[in-house]
């Protein structure tokens, strides 16, 4: 398919993150863009800002004239209508991976992969190389804060032809006749084996910890795919992997290895950290220089781990090291990522969107690394049934690194429950004393009656909903 003969595109669940970057990159090209979800959002509100026609019923009457391509996310649930509709008809349906594999196909990819850490480690990339006017086209899971977006475009990053002997994911830039090539910097999704539609030029793995266990059996499969997804990078490209993920590269083409870390040997790693005014200030140890006086511009040590690997793709793309140290200094982070929704001496609320037990740990222990004397109440919402019952054990322990927790039900997503897998379940897993089960409606009235030092709400699903009520309840009148 040549992607630039498209004239409309529908989109059966646009309002996901990674379906509505897609999106905004085909209005951008003039396509005429439509869409279903099941639910209004404030991203949704704002594609239809954008001149998208997007409607919240499955119903196959409210779908515009016959789109040239119909684009699906793999949590639309089979027995949807308007999908099947389409099928009827024949006309061209495609996952969202596959699109996106077509769309980066055109471009040197930079490609993060990672059961966590990929939106923070993506979007620093962009912003280094945004920083030093680099041509890209980014594709996020996350809305970027110093660009309020979750796609960026810089002016060259047009579709250029294909040509016959430099097909898509030959790894040699089809753009090559602007001065640099354009770069294609996405997130590589490991569910559904997403990430395997990909031709990476870099390709930056930052863990492979058990998660989609419903996909995947068990862990040795999930970390199997995850070295297949070394086997797209292409000849002479690179692969930058976390010390300590436990994959073997699997070598179908040449390419360089390269291994980063926190604070230990490898290619690329941070040292001499301090933490200062709440910001971390380290020095960068390269293949052939350190760069001194480093400072990342957020908070929380797993921040900095997920730096270093981006800074190692900037030092791979021959970013200078004054490009490194002032891009760096000004990352302002991703929406609900470790992110500040209230920050007074009184009081301190942190949304995250942590819903996997080793992320949980990272940004409770983030939060008390900064406030090591203060109470941390921890609203957390788990997501899917499976994820539940498979690390059960895990969110339980990292719950209780909280002082209070409060659970919400199970959001399902794409599932249907599982007997016996609830939120009571986890809370009598839990050993921490002050804990509750809580209805989302109830949330902001019983933290009124409270009062809160810390806040923090955790999860994937639609907790976000909460961001913006407790925001307003805590902020109104106060100094």
């Amino acid at each position: 398919m040549d992607i630039r003969n498209l004239r409309s595109v529908y989109f059966i669940g646009i309002g996901g993150i990674g379906m509505s970057a897609i999106a905004r990159f085909f209005a951008l090209r003039g396509v005429t863009v439509s869409g279903y979800d099941k639910t209004s959002t404030r991203l949704t509100d704002q594609l239809i800002s954008e001149g998208m026609h997007i409607h919240f019923e499955d119903n196959i009457k409210l779908i515009p004239d016959q789109p040239d391509l119909v684009i699906y996310t793999p949590a639309v649930p089979k027995d949807h209508k308007e999908y099947n509709y389409f099928l009827k008809k024949q006309i061209p349906v495609m996952k969202r991976a596959e699109m996106l594999g077509l769309i980066s196909g055109h471009f040197r990819t930079i490609a993060v992969a990672g059961t966590h850490g990929k939106t923070t480690t993506s979007s620093i990339i962009a912003h280094l190389l945004r920083f030093a006017k680099i041509d890209q086209l980014t594709f996020l899971g996350g809305i970027s804060k110093n660009y309020g977006t979750n796609f960026l475009q810089s002016k060259n990053a047009e579709l250029p032809d294909i040509r016959k002997q430099n097909p898509p994911g030959s790894g040699v830039s089809p753009s090559s006749h602007f001065q640099q090539p354009v770069y294609c910097i996405v997130e590589a999704d490991e569910y559904d084996k997403s990430f395997l539609h990909l031709s990476p030029y870099i390709a930056v793995i930052t863990s492979a910890d058990a998660d989609h266990l419903d996909i995947y059996g068990n862990h040795e499969d999930l970390k199997k795919t995850f070295a297949e997804f070394t086997s797209k990078i292409v000849d002479q490209g690179s692969l930058i992997l976390k010390n300590g993920t436990h994959i073997k590269p699997i070598r179908k083409n040449s390419y360089y290895n390269y291994s980063y870390s926190l604070n230990t040997d490898a290619t690329f790693y941070a040292k001499n950290i301090r933490v200062k005014d709440e910001l971390i200030h380290f020095d960068l140890v390269t293949p052939t220089e350190t760069i001194a006086n480093v400072t990342l511009g957020v908070p929380g040590m797993f921040n900095l781990e997920n730096a270093v690997a981006a800074l190692a793709v900037g030092y791979l793309l021959g970013l200078d090291k004054g490009h490194l140290q002032k891009a760096l200094r000004s990352y302002q982070g991703v929406q609900r990522r470790f992110d500040f929704c209230i920050r007074r001496n009184n009081l301190v609320y942190i949304d995250d969107y942590a819903h996997h037990p080793v992320e949980l740990k990272a940004a409770i222990s983030a939060a008390r690394e900064l406030y090591p004397d203060r109470k941390l109440t921890g609203i957390f919402q788990p997501h899917l049934f499976s994820r539940t019952r498979d690390l059960a054990e895990g969110f339980a322990k990292s719950l209780d690194l909280l002082d209070e927790v409060w659970l919400l039900p199970i959001y399902p997503a794409r599932e249907k429950p599982i007997p016996g897998v609830t939120s009571q379940m986890l809370l009598d897993l839990m050993k921490i004393k002050n804990k509750r089960l809580i209805e989302k409606s109830d949330v902001v009235e019983t933290l009124k009656k409270q009062a809160p030092e810390i806040i923090m709400t955790l999860g994937a699903g639609d907790i976000d909903q909460l961001v913006k009520p407790i925001t307003d309840a805590f902020t109104e009148g106060s100094e």
